[in-house]
């Protein structure tokens, strides 16, 4: 009774298999090329790294200008004689005669440029190390590939033991 239980089972998955599969066929078939495109590209994993990388690329930004507005940038006021470099600006009058003029606030661009040098040193490392990594994984995957024989080399091997076993009979 068990087997008859499980071989009905096994069919009616199998008919809802068949049927969710032409159903998502015919369902493709009439989608327009670029949302075929679409899913495609969504589906090759790329756009999950993509994502991943956006947000832990966010989180490292947030995290350099911390380290740039609020320990770099003091200590480099400090040295430089007490500087302040959020107030520093020169401001630029209204020639107009209305209004108080604008400030350029040359202090925070001096901050995000700062902020530019750390996160590109960052990714240089980052990119040296990863390079390095990629050397290294080749030179391996090369000397086990010159000390595993070729399966051509096996081939002929068995050939060449095959012969002298059958001339010596």
């Amino acid at each position: 009774m068990g087997n008859k239980v499980t071989e009905a089972a096994k069919a009616a998955k199998e008919r809802v298999s068949d049927a969710t599969s032409k159903a998502a066929e015919s369902a493709r078939k009439k989608q327009p090329k670029v949302v075929k495109e679409f899913a495609e590209f969504i589906n090759k994993g790329n756009i999950v790294d993509l994502a991943v990388g956006v947000v832990i690329g966010g989180a490292f930004g947030k995290i350099v200008t911390a380290l740039v507005d609020y320990i770099i940038m003091p200590l480099v006021g400090m040295v430089l004689g007490g500087v302040d470099f959020s107030d520093l600006y020169i401001r630029v009058p209204n020639w107009l005669g209305d209004g108080r003029g604008v400030l350029i606030q040359y202090g925070n661009f001096l901050q995000a440029v700062v902020d530019f040098l750390v996160i590109a040193f960052c990714v240089f490392i980052f990119v040296k190390f990863i390079n390095k990594f990629r050397i290294n994984f080749k030179k391996e995957i090369e000397e086990a590939s010159e000390a595993a024989p070729s399966d051509n080399d096996k081939i002929i091997a068995l050939l060449e033991d095959i012969k002298k076993n059958t001339t010596k009979k």
